[in-house]
Order: C-alpha cells, then structure tokens, then sequence
C-alpha cells in the first residue's frame, strides 16, 4: 500500500483509494491503464492513445517537485489538452487530404468500427455463457487443468506446481475436460 510519509498508514482498503503515492514514479505506474482507456477512448486509435499517454507522463516529470496531492489533477488536465491536441491536428491533417471534390460535396471519412457488431457480439456472449456452463459440469480437476493451462495460459510445469500433481496428471485431466467440453458444446450449440 502506498502512503504519504507525512500521513499515517491507512487503516483499510476503502480509504487506500485516497491515499496519496509516495513518488512520481508510482502515480505515474498506478494511473497508466486509466489514462490510456480515456485517450483510446477519445482518440479512437491505440497508437495515437498510447503517444499521448506517454508525453503527458513525460510533461508530468517537470512538475515532480510538487505535492503529490495535485499530482491527479495536473496529469488528467495535461492528458486532456494532449487529447484535445492530437483531435484537432488530425481533424486538419483529414481536411487538408481530401480530394476537391470530396469538399465540394462535405463528404465526412467513414470510420469503419473494426470492433464485432451486434450479432457477432451476440453469438460470442451466448458462446462465452455455453463455455461457462459446459465448464462447472466438469469434475473439479478437469477444471482446474483446464483453466490454467488453456485460459491462463500456464506450461505444464507450472500447471503440475499449481495443482500438486505430475505433469503427466495435468495431461491426462485437460485431455479429459478437452473431450467433454467438447460433447458438451457439440451437443448444447
């Protein structure tokens, strides 16, 4: 947990929230992940998301010297501006390559969504939910192979560690959850 040296350790977890980082360097570790969705949520590119995550980080290590407590605020603000910035340098950058008569008619740029559409994202819901029943039917050893070598994507060693069991044991319990998983699903979809 991290704590201000000037205050006293927090008592629980509720208030860990509020507790202030004890360096630059930590704030800037902790708040990375929110800061990218809010810029890939603004700038609709991860590439564009992850610049503008990383100069605002850079712009915040001028202002390092200041307390820790205005250390969220300026960063958001910096974020936004950055935000902002790259918005309005691409929306210029847009209009300047279009095709005179692209202008004449107003045409916008399709931005195609690459993200599934609504039936697809349907289907893999009902899938996902199809996997998960199919998943608690298993004996509680095919599960736990299962879910550690497949899903979390462990090796065998470290599945055999997990489980307390041979690696061949593991092999034997994902060989049998793979092959009723599989009746399962063929018989459920």
């Amino acid at each position: 947990m991290l704590v201000s040296p000037s205050l006293p350790p927090l008592a629980d977890d509720a208030d860990a929230e509020t507790a202030l980082p004890v360096s630059l360097d930590a704030f800037l570790a902790g708040i990375g992940p929110r800061a990218f969705r809010f810029a890939e949520a603004g700038l609709r590119q991860r590439d564009d998301a992850l610049d503008a995550v990383q100069d605002a980080m850079l712009r915040m290590l001028a202002y390092r010297d200041k307390p820790a407590g205005e250390w969220s605020p300026l960063f958001w603000s910096i974020l936004r501006r950055r935000v902002v910035d790259l918005q309005r340098r691409r929306g210029f950058r847009l209009r300047f390559w279009r095709s005179s008569d692209e202008l004449a008619g107003d045409h916008d740029i399709d931005w195609a969504d690459p993200g599934p559409g609504p039936a697809q994202a349907h289907e893999q819901r009902d899938q996902y939910a199809a996997l998960v029943r199919a998943l608690r039917d298993l004996p509680a050893r095919q599960r736990e192979a299962f879910t550690l070598r497949v899903l979390q994507q462990l090796d065998g060693a470290t599945t055999a560690a997990a489980m307390g069991c041979s690696e061949g044991a593991v092999k034997t319990h994902l060989s049998r959850a793979r092959q009723a998983l599989q009746q399962h699903l063929e018989i459920e979809l």
